[in-house]
């Protein structure tokens, strides 16, 4: 039997408090817009982590999304005693907004009425003010729901110590490696933005740091904890979940796809493929590479890839892979993801790597 060697696997209280039923180390499940759906954010949940999620098409359908949790919750309270520590009126899920696009009004409406445990806030159009509208709107409904903000830059980090911004409960430090949409700008990788981010919010000690980003397996996730992280989330990672909500072949992709660094790339030539334009400057998509990507580098037109992307949309999965037209969001470590499992056990065996990772370490 593991025992925690150190504070690196320890749980801060104020986890311990907020989010009872987790387990250590503190195992995260990103909000992948629309992918990370209530099974998949309960299942992580349930094993101990914490699940979020993901952004809906339209912001209204979150809490389609959110009582969809709350029932699966509930069924689960009813069968076992997993979630007997969470107060009946504290949903034990997170849910993440992309503020840039999601409407304040309906997401505030959502978490009041549901009151997930915690807001994952990312992608402001006009920075610190965006951010502080909507922790201060989702504090003011929902005492109960922390506040998550993912940031990619130390600028970012700064802005959080003026002295007008509101303080978040998480700050979520997300290195360049990862997929979906990151910081393009001047985004550093994760094992050299997590130190200096940690340096500048070193004086609010009130707030938890999670690193994300290129993190797919438990020797990535220590090595997080090792950086002074109090949790890890992966997102890549659980689209190769069974209860992850993609298609069969974006989900083949991610199992079959190698080589994070050379079959991925960050491009917004996807998104402008699906018209899923209007992000704020400096964010772009990683993706895994294919057809559309390579020939729009050799010289085709966009008005040509549009009409093949848009005739690959009827082909189901084979829509996607190598050959393939169709965006297939994820991160620089796809590579280390070569099967499908539950969430569960996705969460459990990365636990026990991480375990593993220390106890190895402790005795040499």
């Amino acid at each position: 039997m593991y025992r925690p060697i150190n504070k690196m696997l320890h749980l801060p209280s104020k986890i311990v408090s907020s989010y009872p039923w987790v387990k250590a180390p503190f195992i995260i499940g990103a909000p992948m817009r629309v992918m990370s759906g209530p099974s998949l954010a309960v299942a992580v949940s349930r094993a101990g982590g914490l699940g979020f999620i993901g952004p809906s098409v339209k912001t209204k359908d979150i809490a389609k999304d959110l009582e969809e949790a709350s029932t699966l919750v509930k069924t689960i309270r009813e069968s076992s005693d997993i979630f007997t520590k969470v107060p009946h009126n504290i949903l034990p899920v997170g849910v993440g907004f992309q503020l840039w696009s999601d409407e304040l009004d309906a997401a505030v409406s959502a978490i009041q009425r549901h009151r997930p445990c915690a807001a994952w806030l990312f992608a402001p159009r006009n920075g610190q003010r965006d951010l502080n509208e909507w922790a201060t709107r989702i504090r003011g409904v929902s005492a109960q729901t922390q506040i998550w903000v993912q940031i990619g830059t130390v600028a970012e980090a700064k802005e959080l110590n003026h002295q007008d911004a509101v303080t978040p409960d998480v700050v979520v430090v997300q290195g360049a490696e990862a997929g979906g949409h990151g910081r393009s700008d001047d985004g550093l990788g994760l094992i050299t933005l997590f130190p200096e981010v940690a340096d500048v919010l070193a004086g609010k000690s009130e707030i938890l740091l999670c690193a994300a980003g290129g993190i797919a397996d438990g020797r990535g996730a220590a090595a997080a904890l090792a950086l002074g992280a109090h949790g890890v989330a992966m997102g890549t990672r659980f689209l190769a979940a069974t209860e992850a909500r993609l298609s069969k072949g974006y989900q083949n992709e991610v199992v079959r796809a190698s080589d994070g660094a050379v079959s991925t790339t960050r491009t917004l030539l996807y998104n402008q493929l699906r018209g899923t334009v209007g992000w704020p400057g400096g964010y772009s998509p990683r993706t895994i590479i294919n057809k559309s990507h390579v020939e729009f580098q050799n010289g085709k037109t966009f008005d040509e890839l549009k009409v093949l992307h848009d005739e690959a949309l009827k082909a189901g999965d084979a829509g996607w892979g190598p050959e393939g037209r169709l965006a297939t969001y994820a991160g620089a470590a796809v590579g280390l993801i070569h099967e499908v499992k539950g969430a569960g056990d996705i969460v459990e065996d990365t636990r026990q790597q991480i375990l593993q990772r220390f106890s190895t370490l402790q005795s040499h």
